[in-house]
């Protein structure tokens, strides 16, 4: 019995090796993330499951094996999946486990880092590497630095004036969508596990999100300049697409593409109506609007204002929304020429202002 991977194949061919600088750099960021953000020491166990399907799966294996060397690595390809099992087994709770994906890793009905979590350990998850090849990786590299001060301050910031506010505009330039409610109690993705019950999850990190405690509250005009489309990649489209939101769904567009207009379709099919949830504060500096990755979930970490479309949104229940229907989460990411809490600026000049 071979591992099985869902049907997603390498989005892009290996190009070159990614060069011992940068994966020195990577290490370097490693080091720090399994250090400061998962607490990771030699008195626990690591297991690395990687494969080598793609030059960054490669340059992130080697930057592990220099940051854990005592560390078991596991070609994903190259055992059984009841091997694979069998080693997870034998971890006890605070031990670590590292995916390095090109894809996804499948094994099974296992679905892993649920799994893992469920026995208390570690998980750090590399996923779809192979969506971002050449200078793609690099950046890739760039996201994962670590800096506590700005990750854990600057997010904890967030979190209180988002948690205090009673609206929020988010201005795309000539345009305005107006939050006219307080939001959802903030989430942090910023490698401060303490007091949570899972640690770790997918890197990059850099996130605080929220949504409008009544959704119908939200109104207006956004400029979006990407979109995940129909194969969570990120789409570009030459000029940006105005969303006209009333009563917090999607009514009509202004310059869309056949592409986007194909995402609305798909998402009007399945749940009558496009809803709008999702407000995200990414706060990850390695990306922005002129750097960029193809992995949507990737760069929605990216350093501005994204947000979601579909009703789907586990974290945040509404009542008017049946979880058992929701089936769309598709992240869209908002031309930010700042946003506004109450009358407070929080995002300007590309930066949070904190």
């Amino acid at each position: 019995m071979t591992p099985t991977v869902n049907e997603e194949l390498c989005d892009q061919p290996c190009s070159s090796p990614i060069a011992d600088e940068a994966v020195a750099t990577a290490a370097t960021h490693l080091r720090d993330i399994l250090a400061i953000a998962i607490e990771h020491t030699n008195l626990q166990t690591a297991v690395i499951v990687s494969d080598a399907r793609c030059d960054l799966a490669i340059a992130l294996t080697e930057a592990y094996k220099r940051c854990l060397p005592d560390a078991e690595f596991i070609d994903f390809d190259a055992v059984s999946p009841d091997a694979i099992l069998a080693i997870f087994e034998t971890l006890v709770p605070a031990d670590l486990v590292v995916l390095i994906q090109s894809t996804s890793f499948r094994l099974d009905a296992y679905r892993m880092r649920v799994e893992l979590f469920k026995r208390d350990l570690k998980v750090i998850e590399h996923p779809h590497l192979s969506r971002m090849p050449g200078e793609e990786a690099l950046h890739y590299i760039e996201s994962l630095a670590y800096d506590p001060a700005y990750f854990r301050g600057v997010g904890s910031a967030l979190k209180e004036r988002i948690d205090r506010a009673r609206c929020g505009v988010v201005d795309s330039g000539g345009e305005r969508l107006v939050f006219g409610s307080p939001f959802e109690s903030a989430k942090l993705n910023v490698g401060d596990y303490a007091g949570m019950k899972n640690i770790g999850g997918q890197f990059p990190i850099g996130e605080v999100f929220t949504e409008a405690q009544d959704l119908e509250a939200v109104n207006g005009r956004v400029r979006i300049f990407v979109f995940g489309d129909t194969s969570f990649s990120v789409n570009k489209p030459d000029k940006p697409i105005t969303l006209v939101v009333t009563k917090g769904r999607v009514t009509d567009t202004i310059d869309s593409t056949p592409e986007f207009d194909q995402v609305l379709a798909n998402i009007r099919a399945d749940e009558g109506e496009v809803w709008l949830r999702e407000l995200g504060f990414g706060m990850n500096r390695a990306f922005s609007a002129q750097r960029m990755v193809s992995d949507i979930g990737t760069y929605e970490r990216m350093c501005g204002i994204h947000l979601s479309l579909g009703a789907k949104h586990g974290v945040y229940n509404k009542p008017n929304i049946r979880r058992a229907n929701a089936r769309h989460h598709v992240d869209v990411f908002a031309v930010t020429e700042a946003v506004y809490l109450d009358d407070e600026v929080v995002y300007r000049d590309g930066a949070w202002q904190f």
